[in-house]
């Protein structure tokens, strides 16, 4: 994606990050923008129509994306990262799926279900939370323990009970308004319900272990995968608020209520910010892009390196939370308005900062 292009999609995303945040969820500008860039698809494999994409290009794509509004980041490596299930996917529901241009997937990783087994298939009745994109979504991923007919659980081998994951598709759920929270407002991640719902057996899926399109990347742990992809949209809200941050002090500075000891020390804050995010930045690529290149190599990543991964990605969205409240006090009042561009950009930081994935560091 050349320069031009890339800014004009920024220009754009900028222009209509107040409204999505007023709407509850991605201005039509916006989602018009995704489908046009198969944004939805960057996981899926090119031969259901998906953008052709690698992690390591994707880890980076989103970053930009975050780091333009924090809202599109997360609905996009959410929905997207959800539509990387089409890799384990029956082939002929998979064609039937993404043949639709605005396929979106939306769901939830909570065990929120169950599924009694029938002749025919499977019954599903489930309650689940924090779907992003689910006002636009198409698809909906669910997981479920699953039920005998009698109710009792199935078990595995070891006398555990099963999880089956299943596909819903969007006029078979009810989408159940909750997402009242104070950042990350354009996303919609509203919770989602089902009754007594019929499915076949074709709509169930197990990632990781029954691979249906030989695709690059499909055999990446889902943990690193998911923590990789949460840890670069803290990264790019991180590198937005820092920018304005900047301004905001320039302009409080001009007005000349600060005496040169204070500015030298707002400076100092705000370099050794920028210099930790940047080097966490630089440890996560190298790490990140070590495990690919392992993966790619010999068709497996070491136990060392995918912890290494798993720790580099939780210590850099902790940077980047904990430099957005280090900077926070000297921004002014405007900072604090609700309607403005950094008290939204701050407010979309600290939502994003309490995934369970990043609550803690070790």
């Amino acid at each position: 994606m050349g320069n031009t292009l890339t800014q004009t999609w920024q220009e754009k995303v900028k222009a209509f990050a107040a409204s999505s945040e007023k709407m509850g969820e991605l201005h039509p500008e916006i989602l018009e923008l995704a489908y046009q860039e198969n944004w939805f698809k960057l996981f899926v494999p090119e031969i259901y129509g998906g953008a052709g994409k690698k992690l390591p290009e994707i880890l980076r794509l989103e970053e930009e994306l975050a780091e333009a509004d924090g809202s599109l980041g997360w609905t996009i490596t959410l929905c997207a990262g959800a539509a990387w299930f089409a890799g384990f996917l029956n082939r002929e529901l998979a064609l039937e799926i993404f043949a639709d241009r605005e396929v979106c997937f939306a769901g939830s990783g909570a065990v929120g279900g169950t599924a009694v087994k029938t002749a025919e298939g499977y019954v599903v009745n489930g309650h689940w939370k924090y779907a992003s994109g689910a006002l636009h979504a198409t698809i909906f991923t669910a997981n479920c323990v699953l039920k005998n007919p009698d109710e009792s659980d199935v078990q595995d081998e070891n006398g555990n009970p099963v999880i089956k994951s299943f596909i819903l598709k969007r006029d078979e759920v009810e989408i159940l308004a909750g997402w009242s929270y104070f950042g990350l407002i354009a996303t919609g991640s509203h919770a989602f319900e089902v009754k007594d719902l019929v499915l076949p057996t074709n709509r169930t899926f197990t990632i990781n272990s029954n691979i249906k399109v030989a695709d690059e990347g499909f055999d990446y742990p889902f943990l690193q995968l998911a923590e990789t992809t949460l840890a670069v949209n803290s990264l790019g809200m991180a590198k937005h608020f820092i920018a304005l941050v900047e301004e905001a002090f320039k302009s409080r500075s001009g007005l000349k209520r600060y005496n040169e000891q204070q500015i030298l020390f707002f400076q100092s804050e705000l370099q050794k910010c920028k210099e930790e995010i940047a080097d966490l930045r630089s440890r996560f690529y190298n790490s990140f892009d070590q495990s690919w290149n392992q993966l790619s190599r010999s068709g497996k990543i070491g136990e060392n390196l995918l912890s290494e991964v798993s720790l580099i990605s939780r210590k850099l969205a902790h940077a980047c939370r904990r430099a957005s409240d280090t900077l926070f006090p000297y921004c002014g009042l405007e900072a604090a308005k609700k309607e403005s561009e950094i008290n939204r950009v701050w407010r979309d930081i600290h939502t994003a900062s309490q995934h369970a994935l990043l609550t803690f560091i070790d």
